[in-house]
């Protein structure tokens, strides 16, 4: 219902969405080990330095989060303008944080930032 509702609402969602997707294919498990038989691909072959490397990927998830966030609230705030819903968007990363599936700390630097400016 989340990315649907961020089409009706012409808000771009395509993290979370695109783990939809990914939940859609990993459910495929038949045609993907057939697939894998027939596209094998090139081996990866670990090149440099595996702490730089796993620096990187932490660097990158925590980004991948950050955006996914952000998408999220900027959603809640097209759904409270178009339906005037007056949200405290603030109060929402508390509730998360505080007894939701998402509850990541992060939420509390969302929560403080829109303590320090509600209009973010």
């Amino acid at each position: 219902w989340t990315s649907q509702s961020s089409l009706d609402l012409g808000e771009p969602l395509s993290l979370i969405t695109e783990s939809v997707f990914a939940r859609y294919i990993s459910s495929l498990k038949e045609q993907r080990v057939a697939a894998s038989k027939v596209l094998t691909g090139p081996q990866a072959k670990p090149a440099g330095d595996k702490a730089e490397f796993i620096e990187k990927v932490r660097r990158a998830l925590y980004l991948g989060k950050i955006v996914s966030y952000a998408q999220g609230f900027s959603q809640l705030r097209a759904a409270s303008d178009e339906h005037h819903w007056d949200l405290n968007y603030g109060e929402i990363a508390k509730i998360f944080r505080a007894g939701c599936i998402i509850r990541a700390q992060f939420l509390q630097k969302i929560t403080d930032a829109y303590a320090q400016n509600a209009g973010i």
